[in-house]
């Protein structure tokens, strides 16, 4: 390892500008003294007066009272006596039957759609997802169903300015495969607010902090199950992008929590790069990523299967958490390896709370990669707007130094352990080991 790049990840100048190099990525950010202030990190607004405050929600499409707005139900995980269970290709008349913790649907507007695995790949789908498309398009229900969705599609696309000829019915429907077949999926939370408020309150939203260790892990689990259902439903996904866009600045179309998986032939820049700095040197996730941090006092949390610190090198302040396990991909995790990430990650969203817009992004190893790339989550805060400065030169200016992130979580940390909303086994600050080479990936 060359040590004079290792120490010049982070480089303060006498003037006081601390310049960062991200080691995955190569993208340098700055922190300039005197050019952005401490930014607001709840000036977005996530509690909302509503006169008529009513069960069941149907605040938006993804509201329990408007399960109809949104594609035919891929699944859905229930809660039992027995804990969680699943339940597969639901018709309309039986969506109401049960109350969904998460639910996967389509998405609406597919980034890759499926014409797209279709005139690239002949992608055809499974023959189960075929049957499926079938039933639901007998029942009279279904068949009102997707006529209904297409023809809002469509009439969204042409008012958008889209080129969209009239179609029939028998258009619509083929054209609704894609809800069946394609690989642009959503994993939605049940409720738009927090239970218990009573009329004339400030109603707070639903986000992944608000949750309670044991539902975010189901709904990290159901996540990562759903990354290997993409991947078994079409042979020709190389990654599956997985990602939770957080209120309005984050790039989110609603305030209602939910996670996007994109299959895609493709790993993305990324990735790409990260498999590059991995086949040069096959422990630089310890290295110069957690060992890193670990020296530099970085480190905020840690459990025995995951380790949390603020990242540095990125054009929004950065958390991030890396899981120690030898396994790579957030599927082929056991329980209590993707239990500890899940739990560190809900100590991010519930230490920064439910008004901090954000990107939470999964990376992992692509199923067609060589390269050992451990299962890792960044969680980036939209306090700022990269302009042109940033465009002319890709020098981004962070309104934060990763110490100011470290500072601004580590106390809100200890008084959500002291109270019992995160998980009591998580270690902060002065408490975590940070061993050297924790990470368990290339063993």
């Amino acid at each position: 390892m060359d040590n004079m790049i290792y120490q010049n990840l982070m480089h303060e100048m006498p003037d006081g500008t601390l310049k960062m190099t991200n080691p995955l990525t190569g993208r340098t950010a700055w922190w300039v003294p005197g050019r952005v202030g401490r930014p607001n990190m709840h000036a977005t607004q996530a509690s909302v007066e509503h006169d008529d405050v009513h069960e069941p929600e149907d605040y938006c499409a993804f509201c329990p009272e408007n399960m109809l707005e949104s594609p035919p139900e891929i699944e859905r995980r229930v809660i039992s006596d027995n804990g969680y269970q699943t339940q597969m290709h639901l018709l309309p008349e039986q969506l109401k039957d049960t109350s969904f913790a998460f639910r996967r649907v389509a998405n609406l507007y597919e980034i890759v759609t499926l014409d797209y695995w279709r005139r690239n790949y002949d992608y055809e789908g499974l023959a189960s997802r075929r049957e499926w498309a079938a039933a639901y398009k007998n029942n009279p229900a279904g068949l009102e169903h997707l006529l209904e969705l297409m023809n809002k599609k469509y009439t969204a696309l042409r008012e958008a300015g889209e080129d969209i000829p009239e179609m029939t019915d028998e258009q619509l429907l083929e054209e609704a495969d894609s809800f069946f077949l394609g690989c642009h999926q959503l994993v939605i939370g049940e409720r738009h607010y927090q239970k218990n408020t009573t009329v004339g309150r400030a109603r707070t939203l639903q986000c992944s902090g608000t949750f309670t260790p044991h539902e975010h892990y189901e709904y990290f689990r159901f996540t990562a199950d759903s990354i290997r259902d993409i991947y078994q439903s079409n042979r020709y996904v190389r990654f599956v992008v997985t990602f939770q866009n957080w209120l309005a600045p984050s790039g989110a179309s609603f305030d209602h929590l939910h996670k996007q998986l994109v299959g895609l032939d493709d790993w993305g820049t990324l990735i790409t790069r990260e498999a590059e700095a991995c086949r040069s040197d096959p422990n630089f996730y310890n290295s110069m990523v957690v060992n890193y941090a670990g020296f530099n006092n970085l480190v905020i949390a840690e459990n025995d299967q995951a380790v949390l610190f603020a990242d540095f090198g990125h054009r929004f302040p950065t958390l991030a958490v890396y899981s120690k396990a030898h396994a790579l991909r957030p599927y082929d995790l056991s329980a209590e390896e993707l239990g500890g990430v899940s739990d560190l990650v809900h100590a991010c969203h519930a230490a920064q709370g439910p008004e901090t817009s954000c990107n939470e992004e999964w990376y992992y190893q692509p199923r067609d990669c060589l390269e050992r790339i451990p299962f890792h989550v960044l969680i980036k805060w939209r306090v700022n707007n990269p302009a042109g400065f940033e465009g002319g030169t890709s020098i981004f200016i962070n309104p934060l130094r990763p110490n100011d992130v470290r500072d601004e979580i580590v106390p809100n940390l200890f008084s959500l352990r002291d109270d019992g909303k995160i998980a009591a086994n998580i270690r902060i600050a002065e408490e975590c080991p940070v061993e050297p080479n924790s990470l368990q990936y290339n063993r």
